[in-house]
């Protein structure tokens, strides 16, 4: 048997402090942007089927009870005491958490003390380019305020991470009078609290938090990995590490970079809880190139602490199903399976992070 006796969640978000209705609730497991199907809900997906196996009996139910009577159960319990219940129940031992969506959720210490487990912050470069923005008169201003910003939060983060990457080349820098341009155009045009969209302000945000030598997690939900090559390769030897998050369906891109440069890592994220009773199947297809001490362990969840759960209970039955078949059929040996499990599970991201 192939035992992950702890998680390092390396990336995550808060949980809800409000209670939820059932249809909140529902909208909460799926990542999309319509209804669901008519007379079906979003429980119908791999997610809600992994919820309802997972999360029942943390709260004294038994598995894949109906979800009208799971919820019943959790109001009956309260928000914090089911958040806090189905949290200690899901293995994690420490929380890296981004705290830049908006939302009434837990905090990193909020979200530890629940769990009963550690956390440190992951700082969203495009909401901090956004704060200092609201505060600076001037394109020169914004600039200077902001190296400064990134300085001082490298000091206690334990990454930066950019939800927005320019459909561009980022493999170098923007020249000082594109970013002053850039940012006087951004200053007069902006409304207050909007983010920054520029591409050279992006390039410039990512060079900068280059700089500081704290590990940067990119998001890929709207690029394919490959595209990145080029500013891997730039930032190869500048002391960061590179994350590759949300890479699905484009995980074997994302596990072949990690091959090729020996500062980028993937994580697996939360395409797991979405693959549900699949899962196993992605994960294999991740392991066939990507090198095991570049994997990474994340839920990816936000909102709903039962998809911290789902997160952790899928990848930990996945990573049992895929390396135990391994063992059983004589390729690997039951001790080689368990380095390779708690290098994905947790070394690996205490290595990265300097946990």
């Amino acid at each position: 048997m192939i035992e992950t006796a702890s998680l390092v969640d390396q990336y995550c978000h808060g949980v809800l402090r409000t209670e939820l209705g059932l249809g909140t609730f529902e909208t909460q497991l799926a990542d999309s942007g319509g209804p669901p199907a008519p007379g079906t809900t979003f429980f119908d997906t791999q997610t809600g089927f992994a919820v309802r196996r997972w999360c029942p009996p943390l709260l004294g139910l038994e598995p894949h009870c109906a979800p009208a009577r799971y919820l019943a159960r959790r109001r009956e319990l309260g928000v914090a005491v089911a958040a806090r219940m189905l949290l200690r129940g899901s293995g994690v031992t420490t929380y890296l958490v981004d705290t830049g969506l908006p939302g009434d959720l837990t905090g990193p210490e909020e979200l530890a003390s629940a769990g009963g487990a550690r956390a440190r912050e992951i700082v969203r470069l495009d909401l901090l380019a956004q704060q200092v923005a609201d505060t600076s008169g001037s394109a020169g201003a914004l600039l200077a305020n902001l190296m400064e910003s990134v300085s001082s939060a490298a000091t206690t983060a334990v990454a930066f991470a950019c939800a927005s990457l320019p459909a561009v080349d980022i493999a170098q820098p923007p020249t000082p009078r594109e970013t002053h341009a850039a940012a006087a155009h951004w200053l007069t045009t902006r409304a207050t609290g909007d983010p920054p969209v520029d591409p050279v302000l992006l390039r410039h945000l990512l060079w900068t938090a280059v700089a500081t030598g704290r590990p940067l997690q990119l998001h890929l939900s709207r690029t394919e990995p490959q595209r990145l090559t080029g500013f891997a390769a730039a930032t190869e030897g500048h002391g960061v590490h590179l994350v590759l998050l949300g890479s699905y369906p484009h995980h074997r891109q994302a596990a072949r970079l990690t091959a090729l440069f020996p500062h980028v890592y993937a994580d697996l994220g939360p395409a797991l809880t979405r693959t549900g009773a699949r899962a196993a199947a992605l994960l294999a297809e991740v392991l066939e190139t990507a090198p095991f001490g570049k994997l990474l362990f994340s839920s990816g969840a936000r909102g709903l602490p039962e998809l911290h759960v789902v997160g952790a209970r899928v990848f930990t039955e996945a990573l049992g199903r895929v390396l135990g078949g391994w063992v059983a059929d004589g390729a690997w040996s039951l001790s080689d399976a368990q380095r390779v499990s708690t290098l994905i599970a947790s070394q690996n991201a205490h290595r990265v992070y300097d946990l």
